[in-house]
């Protein structure tokens, strides 16, 4: 008789699972943030090139609906409506995305402050982390270039292409592939296989200023606008958050949304159109905001001490 009818998780993960997110929402009760729900089918894909969106089609629509890899644009639709500070606990999902970090379906808590500062949302996605993982651990800020410069050996503003070509060969590119990879291609890969891997291992530790092509959805930082608002959360060598200070200029959103479909185009990518919501949203007007996004799944695995992500979900995609 097969197993496969059984949790992955053991009882006290589930239990622990339970308690994280009771803890989390009375985090939030306790600082006046209001807890929204959004749909996880929506009318519009992500333009992102590292995101896949799942398609749905649903009988009786002409166009496809898609599953949402995140709750962003329409938290931020909410925003702009005026809800104030909003998060959310959802599932959500990402094509082709499984290892022992990964499911395609995982839990992400993501929340918007107003008037917060980068500086402050840190603090504050340290607090909720050190609560969950329930250990008092330090804080460390690095900047992108300081992580890139001390566990890879360069300025990652400043370096060649060919000082990117090699240290992205030495971890196992092939020349084919690193000499027609962008310069973000080979920073993710040296940032994923050597950078992150080494930074937390005893604190929370906040990469803060990534290149401004890598800025997303971020505001660019005035005082050098190479880099962008951005942060990352690593601990143990494990990246858990990625928050920004949030762009709401509609003419730079369309233009970095255009920028998106192109290399969509040129990786042989699906290209869906824009989200006009979403668009309309920020041509209304988005308050000033810090966002951040929190792989709750990954929290649960360090806390518990897990070396994969079926640690700590109950039914991953090969037994859902």
């Amino acid at each position: 008789m097969s197993e496969s009818w059984r949790p992955t998780s053991s009882l006290e993960a589930i239990r622990r699972r339970a308690q994280a997110l009771r803890w989390t929402r009375e985090f939030f009760h306790e600082r006046g943030v209001l807890e929204v729900e959004t749909p996880a089918m929506v009318n519009a894909a992500v333009s992102d090139v590292n995101l896949g969106s799942v398609r749905v089609e649903m009988p009786g629509r002409d166009a496809p609906l898609f599953l949402h890899t995140s709750p962003e644009y329409a938290m931020k639709r909410l925003l702009a409506a005026g809800s104030g500070d909003i998060y959310q606990v959802c599932h959500v999902y990402r094509g082709a995305e499984r290892g022992r970090q990964h499911n395609p379906e995982f839990t992400m808590l993501e929340w918007y402050r107003l008037g917060f500062s980068l500086d402050e949302l840190m603090d504050e996605v340290g607090q909720l982390v050190r609560g969950l993982l329930r250990e008092e651990l330090p804080v460390e800020v690095l900047s992108y270039r300081e992580a890139v410069a001390t566990h890879a050996g360069f300025d990652p503003l400043d370096a060649s292409d060919a000082e990117l070509i090699r240290a992205a060969e030495a971890l196992g590119m092939d020349s084919a592939h690193s000499h027609r990879a962008s310069r973000d291609e080979l920073l993710d890969l040296i940032v994923g296989a050597q950078v992150g891997p080494a930074l937390g291992a005893n604190a929370l530790t906040f990469v803060h200023g990534y290149p401004a092509s890598q800025a997303a959805l971020a505001r660019l930082d005035s005082a050098d606008p190479r880099v962008a608002l951005r942060f990352e959360l690593y601990h143990r060598g494990v990246e858990l958050a990625n928050g920004y200070h949030e762009l709401s200029e509609i003419a730079e959103q369309r233009q970095r949304f255009g920028n998106d479909q192109e290399l969509r185009r040129r990786r042989g990518l699906p290209v869906n159109p824009l989200d006009p919501n979403l668009l309309a949203a920020l041509e209304a007007g988005m308050p000033d905001c810090a966002g951040v996004a929190l792989g709750f799944d990954r929290v649960l695995m360090l806390a518990i001490g897990a070396a994969s992500i079926d640690d700590v979900l109950a039914f991953p995609v090969e037994r859902a």
